[in-house]
């Protein structure tokens, strides 16, 4: 298959790692770039949480199968105000570290079986989420990632106790600060954040202490 890569260089890397060895890819950093989609069967578009207005891109394209990255924001929300939506919509996790894995976390606009049928074509192990803000994977990480800025705030514990703890009591491969800055503190805050104003939960409340950090870095 052709791939279409809308994304830095880094996600493009890790979208070639995951699928250089069967498809075709080519890679553009955002979708203002796009002359046409001529040759093309798919588009991973890892920019679309913070310039959601990007979609009108692809509704057109009838057939196009395209994979939105959306942790941050539903295909739902970003599909509500177009008119017509003659494309294929999936989404998938794009965040680092997450799309390295074996497995695709993906959602689908419409659950009519396509999906599954896409992933199969990619050759990717997957798994189907419900279109929902934060998907399932990014809910779980970064609600434990709130926790231990919690537990670290309370001074309950040290980021270094934390980290080793969670990796030899959970088996994770990284301990909530070490993911927290592998992913990067801006795509858990703002996905948190995303997540909080969808639900209205308690739990995805963001901790004081990891929103003055955010606040820093910006």
């Amino acid at each position: 298959m052709n791939i279409l890569v809308v994304g830095n260089d880094a996600e493009f890397k890790a979208l070639e790692i995951k699928f250089a060895h069967s498809h075709s890819l080519q890679h553009l950093l955002s979708s203002s770039q796009i002359d046409g989609f001529k040759d093309i069967d798919v588009v991973f578009d890892f920019n679309i949480a913070d310039q959601p207005e990007d979609i009108e891109a692809y509704l057109s394209e009838e057939g196009l199968n395209v994979f939105l990255n959306a942790p941050k924001i539903s295909l739902a929300e970003m599909a509500f105000y177009q008119p017509e939506v003659n494309c294929n919509l999936y989404g998938f996790n794009g965040l680092p570290t997450f799309i390295e894995r074996e497995i695709l976390e993906v959602s689908a606009l419409k659950n009519n079986g396509a999906l599954e049928t896409m992933c199969q074509q990619l050759e990717t192990d997957f798994e189907v989420v419900q279109d929902r803000v934060g998907m399932v994977t990014p809910r779980i990480i970064f609600m434990i990632i709130n926790e231990a800025y919690y537990t670290v705030q309370e001074g309950t514990a040290t980021r270094e106790d934390i980290d080793q703890g969670m990796k030899l009591g959970t088996n994770y491969p990284f301990g909530p600060f070490e993911w927290a800055e592998k992913i990067g503190l801006d795509n858990v805050y703002e996905t948190l954040e995303a997540i909080y104003e969808d639900t209205k939960e308690e739990r995805y409340k963001i901790c004081p202490l990891l929103k003055r950090e955010y606040l820093l870095l910006n």
